[in-house]
């Protein structure tokens, strides 16, 4: 069953970022001990990890959400008051106008849920059409209340194309992950995206699923399971998508509490560690994206953000932005890296191997 609350709420130990990452360094916490992920990066030639270039702004408008998932990183939920404010918004647009960003990436929380989020999405697409919005939408917020009844609409009208998880195809399972009810919804919510175009061919409105594992394990390979997970919906429920990505659970926030609370953190951390592929390493999100925390803080990546591990370097902050230093900087690594380059490695566009 899931928690009613977040982490924090809970005051719970893992509600804290220090204490995560004193469990993922072992710090004497456990007894576990694993190699550091820079002793894998540096025979490569990978250490100091550093960009390749800065295409993608991924933006967290808020870690409020209308679901308590039992994996979810961001520990979002409806108690999370974390909200980005229109004036951090603005200092999101301005560097989107100075700079050559392919893909502005919006997640949460729900980020549907931030009062100011229409109008961000506007102004986004306002600097220009040329811009890839996405949206990493839960689906259920669609039906959660009438006022984003009409989101498969917004989104059409300004082309933004919708990321969505859904953890499988059958009730049982997305329900046990993410709550009594949702693949119901979930489903509900896909067929009003695909009736206003989203993943109908030739429509140009792109629909993605993301799927990440039940448990304590890598997920299988990606070409497969999208074929499971488009028979499997079209056929039962009439539903359409373009891609599915795989994304490894990364041990952090309630992921780290499922492996400490069920006894697989050492032996789900064995299989990154021993997963580890060189190719994955090399093409990792961090290298091409940056991370905008909800109060205009920088950061590699969604996950280093939610460790609170900002960016290296004099720039930590949109205030002080500069895109030339920023793509100069050292990449904050870490032991839960290990999870975004074991197997096909990891990425919010799924794998990069």
């Amino acid at each position: 069953m899931n928690p009613v609350k977040s982490l924090k709420a809970q005051k719970h130990e893992l509600g804290n970022t220090q204490y995560q990452l004193d469990v993922l360094n072992d710090s004497g916490k456990l007894g576990h001990h694993f190699p550091l992920f820079q002793e894998k990066l540096a025979p490569i030639g990978l250490f100091p990890l550093k960009p390749t270039q800065i295409d993608i702004f991924q933006i967290n408008v808020g870690k409020m959400c209308n679901q308590v998932c039992k994996h979810c990183h961001v520990d979002a939920g409806p108690d999370r008051k974390e909200i980005m404010t229109q004036d951090t918004m603005q200092l999101c647009l301005d560097a989107l106008k100075k700079h050559p960003f392919k893909i502005v990436d919006l997640t949460g929380g729900a980020p549907e849920m931030n009062p100011h989020f229409r109008w961000f999405v506007e102004q986004i697409r306002e600097i220009s059409q040329e811009i890839k919005i996405i949206v990493r939408c839960n689906l259920t917020i669609i039906l959660a209340n009438p006022k984003y009844h009409d989101l498969p609409d917004f989104f059409k009208q300004h082309q933004v194309e919708v990321v969505s998880s859904l953890p499988f195809y059958t009730a049982n399972r997305t329900d046990s992950q993410r709550g009594n009810g949702v693949f119901e919804d979930s489903i509900k919510a896909l067929q009003l995206l695909n009736a206003v175009g989203y993943g109908q061919e030739g429509s140009g409105l792109t629909l993605n699923l993301v799927y990440n594992p039940a448990g304590a394990f890598l997920p299988s390979g990606q070409a497969g399971l999208e074929r499971e997970f488009k028979r499997a919906l079209k056929t039962k429920f009439g539903i359409d998508f373009n891609s599915l990505f795989c994304i490894t659970n990364i041990p952090i926030s309630r992921f780290l509490d499922y492996l400490l609370v069920s006894g697989n953190y050492g032996s789900y951390m064995e299989k990154l560690v021993n997963a580890f592929n060189p190719v994955a390493a090399s093409n990792v999100m961090c290298r091409n994206t940056l991370s905008i925390g909800w109060d205009g803080y920088l950061f590699d990546c969604d996950f280093n953000q939610m460790l609170d591990l900002k960016v290296t370097g004099s720039v930590k902050h949109l205030k002080d932005f500069d895109f030339q230093q920023l793509t100069e900087r050292d990449i904050v690594i870490n032991q839960h890296c290990y999870a975004c380059t074991a197997g096909a490695g990891s990425s919010c566009g799924g794998e990069v191997a």
